[in-house]
């Protein structure tokens, strides 16, 4: 009995720690949004899109307004994007992508857990090719004619839809579009009165690595130390 404790134990630790960890990431970017263009959603789409991924992680509605009124005040910290590119081990590639307010401990850090992972900090443009940046929004496909929204959306930008599952099991409805493309594509699903669940942005692979299980086991280590640092936002990778 006190061996399940311990596991149930561990496993409300580790689902707390990734969700402490999901709402720090996404306090970072409200500050981002209010600093670049305000603490007003209707006039802010960056942190009307903030506000609903936050939803979508379930992250309190008195936290999003704590962290938005935070944002907006003199003390608020200034926060810069950082893409770090890399090699983790047995040569697949790596983005990293920081928020931070002091990068010269960010780079510190990266690169003290890329090496000792076996992979190496590599220079501006070393890997970045080997991606093809994207906008991304997932819907909930309840109520939704797919082949009329797709007809839709092609004018607006669309190059991909599909359905996924999301953590909790849940069948979402995934479309990608350019970068280029976020704001019209973004403007499009408003006009039809449809609230993504998330809208982010992700660096797609074109060049997957495949591996066997024990080296891919160890490149995935390295991915998850740093997605627990806490200047990194998220972590792209080539790894199949």
């Amino acid at each position: 009995m006190g061996r399940i404790f311990e596991v149930r134990k561990h496993t409300m630790f580790a689902r707390w720690n990734r969700m402490a960890k999901q709402f720090a990431r996404v306090a970072k970017d409200i500050t981002m949004a209010v600093k670049a263009g305000g603490p007003d959603p209707t006039s802010n789409p960056t942190l009307r899109r903030t506000i609903q991924n936050a939803r979508a992680i379930n992250m309190p509605k008195d936290k999003v307004e704590a962290a938005i009124k935070r944002a907006a005040g003199r003390d608020a910290a200034n926060y810069s994007q950082v893409l770090y590119e890399g090699y983790a081990p047995h040569g697949v590639a790596l983005l990293v992508e920081t928020a931070t307010d002091n990068p010269t401990r960010t780079v510190a850090s990266v690169r003290n857990i890329i090496t000792k992972g076996g992979g190496n900090l590599a220079t501006n443009g070393s890997v970045s090719f080997l991606f093809h940046k994207m906008g991304v929004f997932r819907l909930n496909p309840q109520g939704l004619d797919q082949d009329d929204l797709e007809l839709y959306l092609i004018d607006h930008g669309l190059e991909e839809m599909g359905e996924s599952t999301g953590e909790k099991g849940e069948l979402q409805l995934v479309i990608r579009c350019a970068f280029a493309d976020f704001g019209k594509l973004q403007e499009a699903l408003e006009a039809r009165a449809i609230a993504p669940l998330s809208a982010s942005h992700e660096y797609i692979c074109t060049e997957p690595t495949q591996l066997p299980e024990g080296e891919a086991t160890e490149v995935l280590t390295v991915i998850d130390r740093l997605e627990q640092d806490d200047d990194v936002q998220q972590v792209f990778h080539t790894l199949a």
